[in-house]
Formats: structure tokens, C-alpha cells, sequence
């Protein structure tokens, strides 16, 4: 049986700076229920900028 995904769904995290890169992670639904939004290093631009949830 596969295991419930209600409260940790997958998401992706797309870089605001572009360059369309994009990290894949899960979040807990309960304790952030709005889009996540962390500051992450993007390869591309090669510095770290803010990514948002991508649906």
C-alpha cells in the first residue's frame, strides 16, 4: 500500500531569477500551508536568490 502524500505533498521551487532552474522537495501542509518561499543557490546565476512554490 502506497504511503498517504495529503500531508507532505511534493513540490517544486523555481528560481525568481530567471534562469528557470528548479529544486524539488516536499513541504508539510499543517505547518505551511501557503506557497514556501526559501533563499536558495541557483547554478545558473550562480548566487543565491529567492525560489517560490510552483504548483
Amino acid at each position: 500500500m502506497a504511503k498517504s502524500t495529503d500531508v507532505r505533498p511534493v513540490i517544486k521551487l523555481r528560481s525568481t531569477a530567471g534562469t528557470g532552474f528548479t529544486y524539488v522537495t516536499t513541504k508539510n501542509r499543517r505547518n505551511d500551508p501557503d506557497r514556501l518561499v526559501l533563499r536558495k543557490y541557483d547554478p545558473v546565476a550562480r548566487k543565491h536568490v529567492e525560489f517560490r512554490e510552483e504548483r
